[in-house]
């Protein structure tokens, strides 16, 4: 089993405060990057909850629109091109990158994009698959997965596993890698735990970056690191209604909805990332020594002074093409 791994001095004490001064154990880019990301105060965080179905739509499309502004600079910077697909009836855009790496050849990548379940369909769906393809140079297949607060769960993992066993009518098991962040993150585990159960074929390898694994309060980061987080903020309020809104019908603590609490005998290799300010940092180490526990193989990098996914938010930072490098060695490692 390889064992665990920290990128940099792991401190969970610092605290985020208006006109907070720069992290001195993090990069500049990173330092400027965080300027131009201005924490919500916990208690505007918790006020702003959508009180129906009808609202929910109204801030997806919001978030939404400000996120495909993003994707469309990306996509334009990083020269991937981005082809239109439909796969057992599930929207999937192909990424490919400039070149593909002859290490990655006939192997594809599945993202599974994040957004706290609800948020980033449609365009803004591919934005880590665009790093992925371009920094490991691998062609990305980005699942646009059905979501509440019209289709709760089981919806988006029925999406991921019609489109993974549509893949295998092409593509042997042991060229595919799938991986997603935080909601992402979770509908993989979800994913993988569904295919275990029925002996089909698993991947080579799986990524999940600042996985959310419990949909409950539980993780004692969630308290820690409750205004630390500069992305997250709190779990009380928007994320904590997401998750009522994404499970539906089904107890928040099942393991379709919270893999935690699932089974992990025989799991793929998994590469874990979570940050030191990360509300859901407990998730990250939870998640490692489930799998160690059930003697399976996961490597766990934390890195210093980052919040939630800001490895993917802030991806012009050496924190960021450091995590995507240890990503890449991580797979070929696993191949």
């Amino acid at each position: 089993m390889a064992p665990t791994r920290c990128l940099l001095t792991l401190t969970l004490q610092i605290m985020s405060k208006p006109n907070e001064p720069k992290t001195q154990t993090v990069s500049d880019a990173l330092n400027h990057a965080i300027e131009k990301f201005p924490t919500t105060p916990i208690a505007e965080v918790k006020a702003t909850v959508p009180q129906d179905a009808a609202r929910w739509r109204e801030l997806v499309q919001q978030r939404n629109a400000q996120q495909k502004k993003k994707i469309k600079n990306m996509r334009k910077q990083l020269g991937v091109s981005v082809e239109l697909l439909e796969i057992a009836g599930v929207t999937v855009r192909k990424l490919t990158p400039k070149e593909v790496s002859p290490h990655f050849e006939n192997h594809v990548y599945i993202d599974v994009h994040g957004g706290a379940y609800v948020f980033f369909g449609g365009l803004p769906s591919i934005e880590e698959g665009l790093l992925i393809a371009s920094r490991l140079g691998i062609i990305v297949l980005s699942i646009d997965y059905a979501m509440p607060p019209n289709a709760p769960a089981p919806a988006a993992l029925c999406d991921l596993k019609a489109v993974y066993l549509a893949l295998l009518d092409s593509v042997d098991s042991r060229c595919i890698l799938v991986g997603g962040t935080s909601a992402g993150a979770g509908l993989v585990l979800a994913l993988i735990q569904s295919l275990a159960a029925e002996s089909i074929s698993l991947p080579c390898a799986i990524y999940t970056g600042t996985p959310w694994v419990d949909l409950t309060q539980a993780g004692d980061s969630r308290q820690v690191n409750e205004g630390a987080d500069r992305v997250l903020v709190t779990y009380e309020g928007l994320l904590q209604s997401a998750a009522a809104l994404y499970a539906g019908t089904i107890d928040l603590s099942h393991p379709s909805v919270s893999p935690i609490y699932g089974d992990f005998t025989s799991f793929p290799p998994v590469f874990i990332v979570a940050g030191t300010r990360d509300l859901f940092l407990s998730d990250a180490v939870r998640l490692h020594r489930k799998i160690r526990d059930f003697n399976g193989t996961s490597q766990l990098e934390i890195v210093e002074g980052l919040s939630h996914a800001e490895y993917l938010i802030a991806h012009e930072t050496p924190e960021s093409y450091m995590t995507y490098d240890e990503l890449r060695a991580f797979f070929l490692q696993h191949l």
